[in-house]
């Protein structure tokens, strides 16, 4: 039988290891994402612009470099869906209230964003694969490569409303200052903003670099979400 000292700490226990778990979750995603765009920016990926003559020499000559960037894609999405998922738990565990509202708004918005970004995998592979045996650019390469570029447009506004969601819920339980959830606000306002012009930036606009800024505002808020939960 159990003691009541037992009974009394057993939850708060088990409350301290889940929230320890989710924020091992923000970082590790946190890493794995800034890997894989490291890798790829390391290597001189083209942008969505560039001629697709130096797109299939890319892909020729980094399908190394494209076979380790998909692996921390591999990676990142089950630690995605962890994430968001057990803040969902931990923001329930607190009251619910407005926070379980957002939350469950991350909870389908990151589900969304793992399956487009499946997609965008799926096509860099095929662009890795078939770039080798070819000796210039065929049409269905140029589609394989636009329909990619689409694809990661429409991410943007995916990855701002999972940022939003996550930001909200998580201030409105307590868990993160008032500054983490300016800066998903702000962050995932960006990408919200950039996704509205979703074809220019298929389409190689500088537009971009807008949501890049909230690309990394959300790296930023995951990293010191995570410290913070897993030192809670």
């Amino acid at each position: 039988m159990s003691s009541p000292q037992h009974t009394a700490t057993t939850p708060a226990g088990s409350r301290l290891l889940r929230g320890r778990l989710v924020g091992a979750a923000a970082i590790a995603l946190a890493l794995s994402v800034a890997i894989e765009n490291a890798v790829l920016a390391g290597t001189g990926a083209p942008t969505f612009g560039a001629p697709i003559e130096e797109v299939l020499t890319y892909y020729a000559a980094n399908r190394d470099s494209v076979a380790i960037a998909s692996g921390q894609v591999a990676l990142y999405l089950p630690l995605l869906l962890v994430f968001v998922t057990g803040l969902h738990g931990l923001v329930e565990r607190r009251g619910g209230g407005a926070g379980a509202d957002w939350s469950r708004l991350a909870v389908a918005a990151g589900a969304t964003l793992s399956a487009i970004f499946v997609l965008v995998n799926v096509l860099q592979i095929g662009l890795a694969l078939s770039a080798g045996g070819l000796a210039e650019p065929t049409p269905a390469f140029e589609l394989v490569w636009q329909v990619h570029a689409a694809a990661f447009a429409l991410a943007l506004p995916t990855l701002g409303t999972t940022f939003i969601g996550t930001a909200l819920a998580a201030h409105a339980s307590g868990l993160t200052p008032a500054w983490q959830r300016l800066l998903g606000l702000v962050g995932g306002g960006l990408l919200l903003a950039a996704g509205v012009g979703n074809l220019a930036i298929a389409d190689g606009s500088a537009l971009l670099f807008v949501g890049l800024l909230g690309f990394a505002g959300w790296l930023v808020w995951l990293l010191f979400t995570g410290v913070r939960l897993v030192r809670s």
